[in-house]
């Protein structure tokens, strides 16, 4: 079997679609996810452990850099709900087109930015 179409391995070139870049989006920020509830749930055991447990635990939270965490972590809990909407709504049969994937993965970005900034003004 000769097969003469050209290959590309230089990766840096490939163009993806959108559609691509909110599925694996949706990947890494699902398995952030699982990392960030063992670190929250660790957190969650000292802090109940002694009260001395829980000022080391709140004492550790305050800072900017643990703020930052915190709302890097409600952002990608934000944006893997919404585009667990936009499966479940694509399930239903509704966005199955070319153009609404787009669309939907258009939407998906904007309501992640949206709750990013609320996140952010929760948190801050």
């Amino acid at each position: 079997m000769s097969n003469r179409r050209p290959v590309n391995l230089d990766i840096a070139t490939i163009r993806l679609p959108i559609t691509a870049y909110a599925s694996i989006l949706h990947r890494i920020s699902g398995v952030a996810l699982f990392f960030v509830a063992a670190g929250l749930l660790w957190l969650l055991d000292t802090s109940l452990s002694s009260p001395t447990g829980f000022a080391a635990v709140r004492e550790c939270l305050d800072g900017p850099f643990a703020r930052f965490l915190l709302w890097g972590s409600l952002v990608a809990l934000g944006y893997h709900f919404a585009a667990g909407i936009r499966h479940l709504v694509m399930d239903l049969g509704v966005g199955e087109s070319l153009e609404g994937g787009r669309r939907g993965a258009r939407w998906v970005f904007a309501a992640t930015a949206v709750l990013a900034v609320l996140a952010g003004i929760w948190l801050w």
